[in-house]
């Protein structure tokens, strides 16, 4: 049998980092910390995509275009960098990070609303060869616990998937230089 290649090897081991770091988590702190994650490995791989910036970084930062999740999400998809079944499970991690960061009440990841949100990407991310075992080793780390919301375990192998992904292409990928670019000269080549 042929080895794997090296990105499928990182983003394997980088999947059971995060499942194991996502298992200290619970409820909102779960949700909120693994959308982060997610929104963090989004960044890397559009900061891999684009060329370097000339003067000091500031497009990812909070008030700028592309300081929101969402914005971060149409970019992505808008550049072919993700799929469409993956951008929107992105933007279903969004409305669910945003019911959890609004809510006062109690809510879980197990009631009726999120999981409608949730089911096609968990149905998607069930396809991903890394699910079943990251499943056992989640299973096997949580113990009792997992009773406790039984959402939370398909909802940590949801982030562990897409950020173990998101971070192998971002090591992956290299800037696109558009073939022309605009200069005071006129359109020259940009490659």
């Amino acid at each position: 049998m042929d080895p794997l290649p090296d990105w499928i090897e990182a983003a394997a081991e980088g999947a059971r980092t995060v499942a194991l770091g996502m298992l200290r988590e619970r409820g909102r702190g779960a949700v909120l910390v693994g959308v982060a994650r997610v929104d963090a490995a989004l960044e890397a791989l559009l900061k891999a995509a684009l060329l370097p910036p000339s003067t000091r970084e500031s497009l990812f930062q909070t008030d700028r275009p592309m300081g929101s999740f969402g914005a971060r999400i149409a970019l992505a998809h808008r550049l072919g960098l993700i799929e469409p079944e993956v951008e929107l499970s992105l933007q279903a991690l969004r409305k669910v990070r945003n019911a959890f960061a609004h809510s006062t009440a109690d809510i879980a990841l197990s009631e009726p609303a999120q999981q409608s949100r949730l089911a096609e990407s968990y149905r998607q991310a069930r396809t991903n060869p890394l699910w079943e075992p990251l499943e056992q080793l989640v299973q096997q780390q949580q113990g009792p616990r997992a009773a406790q919301d039984p959402g939370l375990v398909d909802f940590i192998l949801l982030i562990t998937i897409l950020v173990a992904f998101l971070e192998a292409t971002a090591r992956q990928i290299r800037p696109v230089v558009p073939a022309f670019v605009m200069g005071f000269s006129g359109v020259t080549s940009g490659g």
